[in-house]
């Protein structure tokens, strides 16, 4: 049987799709191990926001009646103000 050749990409989605459908073991031979991370992922920018102790309840309740976490739900909040400041 003929054995698969590693792919010479750097394409992420190629390297998943290749690695869905071989074992890592039948390639030790040709592995080498690095120091560093080849592929790093940029963090998401994050946005402090102060807020005072009576907000913060607020958005607690609001939060929970909703059944959301505090954040996906002032982060709704700014998407919808973005989007009308667009329209």
């Amino acid at each position: 049987m003929k054995m698969a050749q590693l792919p010479a990409t750097d394409s992420i989605e190629e390297l998943a799709r290749f690695w869905d459908f071989h074992d890592v073991t039948a390639f030790e031979n040709h592995l080498e191990e690095v120091a560093e991370s080849v592929f790093e992922r940029q963090p998401k920018p994050l946005v402090a926001l102060r807020l005072e102790p009576a907000e913060v309840r607020a958005v607690e309740r609001i939060a929970k009646a909703r059944g959301v976490e505090e954040s996906e739900l002032v982060r709704e909040w700014v998407l919808e103000k973005l989007g009308s400041l667009r329209a």
